[in-house]
């Protein structure tokens, strides 16, 4: 887990990461923005294959941020990043009792619009290459979940508000979304991920204090991963049958058909996860 400093890409963290530790095989579960600080889930090694199912497996409060939102003016990706849309305008007759009012309003299962200057993809291309040719960005709208929004600060032109959300909220359309139920324009000025599919910041090494020995003292083994799954010990003939591929018997009656499962060998390392079919597991995914 690192703590991302402020103006790198996650991108820029991972080849920070590489270089310590000596390896290719680097990936990370979530992006933060390059304006963004806070909790980034790094993955080394084979436990690289653990990041899609990780994901996957994230609950509805998976994420948690801080996150400043400044009222008075939009701007181009709804963050102190882009270019204002019109001037600033003072904020005149905002309450904290309405912001908390709209927030409360803003919880659930909501549908979001991505920001223009975003990865998702229109035809094949990302959004945000589009954007900066000055092309209009069309996104669909996608399926989030806010399982809450608490004002911490407030101070007329500007908030601080702790978001927990599900993966793939765009804080920074919520800042845009709530300026626009308010009426008075807003976008977002600073964020900071606390938690992130359970890590926390106590948890994370901030990045210019990462060092090989830093680095092997915080890992997690890929075994210890994914703990919300069943998990089934297996002999050395099973590994050694299931790392080639082959399926072996199901220990218990008790897995429903198509559930998936942790395969662990007698020295707690991770084998392969595994599906129930029938009275075999058959391994999809092996390490």
């Amino acid at each position: 887990m690192i703590d991302k400093p402020g103006g790198l890409t996650s991108h820029d963290v991972v080849a920070r990461v590489r270089r310590i530790a000596g390896t290719r095989r680097v990936g990370h579960t979530g992006t933060l923005d390059p304006m963004a600080t806070g909790v980034l889930v790094v993955c080394l090694g084979k436990a690289t294959r653990l990041i899609p199912f990780i994901e996957e497996a994230s609950p509805l409060d998976a994420k948690e941020y801080e996150a400043t939102i400044r009222f008075g003016f939009e701007t181009t990706t709804d963050d102190a990043m882009g270019e204002s849309r019109g001037e600033a305008r003072p904020v005149v007759g905002l309450t904290e009792d309405a912001l908390r009012a709209c927030l409360a309003n803003a919880t659930g299962w909501l549908e979001q619009v991505p920001p223009a200057y975003s990865a998702k993809k229109v035809e094949g291309e990302r959004a945000y290459a589009m954007a900066r040719r000055g092309e209009d960005v069309e996104l669909k709208p996608v399926r989030i979940h806010v399982a809450s929004a608490e004002v911490l600060e407030f101070s007329g032109e500007t908030a601080r508000v702790r978001y927990v959300c599900s993966r793939g909220t765009y804080i920074r359309s919520l800042a845009r979304d709530l300026g626009r139920v308010l009426g008075v324009g807003a976008h977002l000025s600073a964020l900071r991920r606390t938690r992130s599919v359970g890590a926390t910041l106590a948890q994370a090494v901030k990045l210019d204090e990462l060092t090989p020995e830093v680095l092997a003292s915080r890992l997690v083994a890929p075994s210890a991963i994914l703990d919300g799954w069943p998990r089934a010990a297996v002999s050395i003939a099973e590994a050694a049958d299931l790392r080639l591929g082959r399926s072996i018997r199901a220990q218990s009656q008790a897995w429903d058909s198509g559930a998936r499962i942790r395969l662990i060998d007698d020295l707690g390392d991770l084998v392969a996860l595994g599906r129930i079919e029938g009275r075999t597991i058959q391994p999809f995914c092996v390490f």
